[in-house]
């Protein structure tokens, strides 16, 4: 080609130079060999250079298909689609061949490396949320991905471990959750600051945080635990606390007779007397103030029950008196009020100790009350006999009885229901003592009646009665002897004559009385009263009406003391009376 400069033709000019020059053939020799030497190390150079390129291709190519094995490895694949399996052509050639398959297999390592940092992020982040090692939300440093192991398998397991720690954190945000519903409960029933409370765990415990930034970790649910069981610890305290001063409420109201009005004001406090912790669940219901509340009435109440106590005391007191009255039960009253009103001014006892033993003296008065009703109403149907056996004894002594006066037919009526009852009187008096004597065998004790001893009351009774048939039958006698004398000095010539209508002399019904005298005409339970005093002190009497008596009685009699015995004759009936005293010291007494 017209103007290229080759060799020879740099060569030919050379040549044209040096013949116009005039060089000798031994400097052009030298000068051509120099060139030779330049020309060969060019080459050289150029040697070397092709040689260091081709070294490096294959290096290059012997790093592809490590590299290439090695993703291989890293990735768990054992064949890549399009990868050569024999070596062919030019060094470049292969590495053409290798180049796409190991950047396909460079770019699925990375986006393996991305999923790996990603699981294995979480999974950090969950770990450190549950040790608490750090804040919600707070950002991890980026995982050590070891990518020589960049498996599936490997990930599958990775993902798995993060499936279970996701479960592990559900499950306990779940727990946190309910922890902080509870402690929320807990302060509202103990009227307690449910923020300030909740927020000394962890600030994120607030409501107004949303549930996934929450805390989770070992420390928190260990602090919600113990204060969840430290307010329960507290409602349970509470609440006992509560009920103690809302027994103490109804002890003294029920003391006091407080006014309904009254009670109901503590309703909010009386309201859990009875019920269980987990029952109490309503606002306030525990509050620190509505305990102080109850405390300072309680305080009042109690200050307030000392004034009130001399009232109560002898209103129990009168209870019991008049129990021992419907039983015919003699006791000193005087004493037993005296005992009262020393204790209550001594200040030696609690009021409601007084009212307890008081209470349990009415429980045992009522009890032996029971025990004589049996008794008791056998003794009034006895006396109520007597009555009308003294009532038909006038009725018959009255010569006008069978006159057509107004009301005789009444009369009449009446004595014969009078002689149906009296008749059954010694029936009735066999029953009384056989009743009388197996109670006195039961309890050691000897029956009394007013103060008189019931079989001394009977036995006088029976005495009397069989004194009377005596009498009675002495006077029919004085009578017969009386018609024949009579008619006899009717049937003499100058005999006298006698009104046969009354006899000479003649006694009036008699029946029992119950301090062992006898009374003409009067039934028992008319006058069943011990003339005189006891120990200067007024006694009960009883009647047919159960009325009551001006004097009152003090306390249960002393069946302890009183030994069971026969019973006494009449005329010391009275002084074998047993007396009745509130407390345990008997005291003698004498009707």
């Amino acid at each position: 080609m017209a103007g290229t400069i080759t060799c020879g033709s740099l060569l030919q000019k050379l040549q044209l130079v040096w013949d116009e020059v005039g060089e000798s053939e031994e400097d052009r020799d030298k000068v051509l060999y120099q060139l030779d030497q330049e020309c060969l190390d060019v080459y050289k150079r150029k040697v070397d250079q092709a040689t260091n390129s081709r070294d490096l291709l294959i290096q290059a190519l012997d790093d592809s298909k490590i590299e290439l094995a090695r993703l291989l490895s890293a990735l768990g694949e054992k064949a890549i689609p399009r990868t050569p399996e024999k070596t062919t052509g030019t060094i470049k050639q292969q590495l053409a061949a290798i180049a796409p398959t190991l950047e396909q297999l460079t770019k699925q390592k990375n986006e393996r490396k991305r999923e790996f940092v990603n699981v294995q992020s979480q999974i950090d982040q969950i770990c450190g949320e549950i040790a608490g090692t750090i804040e919600v939300g707070e950002q991890v440093a980026i995982p050590q991905v070891n990518e020589d192991d960049l498996t599936l398998e490997r990930l599958e397991d990775f993902r798995s471990q993060l499936q279970e720690l996701e479960k592990e954190k559900s499950n306990r945000l779940e727990k946190v959750l309910e922890y902080v519903s509870m402690v929320h409960d807990l302060c509202t029933v103990l009227g307690m600051d449910f923020h300030s409370t909740v927020t000394e765990v962890h600030p994120s415990l607030d409501d107004s945080i949303g549930e996934d930034s929450k805390s989770i970790s070992n420390d928190t649910l260990s602090k919600l635990d113990k204060m969840v069981a430290t307010l329960n610890e507290d409602k349970k305290l509470r609440l006992s606390k509560l009920q103690e001063l809302a027994g103490q409420l109804y002890d003294l109201w029920d003391l006091m007779d407080a006014p309904k009005e009254e009670r109901h004001m503590f309703d909010h406090v009386t309201c859990n007397r009875s019920a269980s912790v987990d029952d109490v669940s309503a606002p306030g219901s525990l509050a620190l103030d509505l305990i102080e509340q109850a405390e300072v009435e309680v305080q009042r109440l109690d200050q307030l029950k000392y004034s009130k106590m001399k009232e109560i005391a002898f209103k129990k007191q009168t209870e019991l008196e008049d129990i021992y009255a419907g039983a015919h039960i003699v006791i000193d009253t005087a004493a037993a009020h005296e005992k009262i009103l020393a204790l209550i001014e001594a200040g030696n006892i609690e009021p409601s100790e007084l009212i307890a033993d008081m209470d349990s003296q009415i429980a045992k008065a009522k009890e032996e009350a029971l025990s004589r009703k049996d008794i008791l109403d056998k003794v009034e149907r006895w006396m109520s006999a007597c009555e009308e056996e003294s009532w038909l004894d006038d009725y018959n002594r009255d010569d006008n009885r069978y006159n057509s006066s107004r009301g005789a037919h009444l009369n009449l009526k009446r004595a014969e229901k009078a002689r149906i009852l009296v008749n059954k009187i010694p029936a009735l008096v066999e029953t009384l003592v056989a009743k009388t004597r197996a109670w006195e065998e039961n309890r050691g004790l000897v029956f009394m009646y007013d103060g008189v001893p019931l079989l001394a009351m009977l036995d006088e009774y029976v005495m009397l009665r069989q004194e009377r048939e005596e009498e009675k039958k002495r006077m029919r006698e004085q009578k017969r002897y009386i018609e024949q004398q009579l008619n006899t000095d009717h049937e003499g010539p100058f005999g006298s004559r006698v009104s046969p209508n009354r006899p000479a002399s003649s006694k009036k019904a008699i029946a029992p009385k119950l301090n062992g005298s006898i009374s003409n005409g009067t039934p028992p339970n008319r006058r069943l009263s011990i003339s005189g005093q006891q120990n200067g002190h007024g006694v009960r009497s009883g009647g047919k009406d159960n009325k009551k008596d001006t004097a009152k009685t003090a306390s249960p009699v002393n069946n302890n003391t009183a030994a069971a015995a026969p019973a006494p004759p009449p005329a010391a009936a009275k002084e074998d009376a047993a007396s009745h005293i509130s407390g345990t010291d008997p005291v003698p007494s004498t009707p």
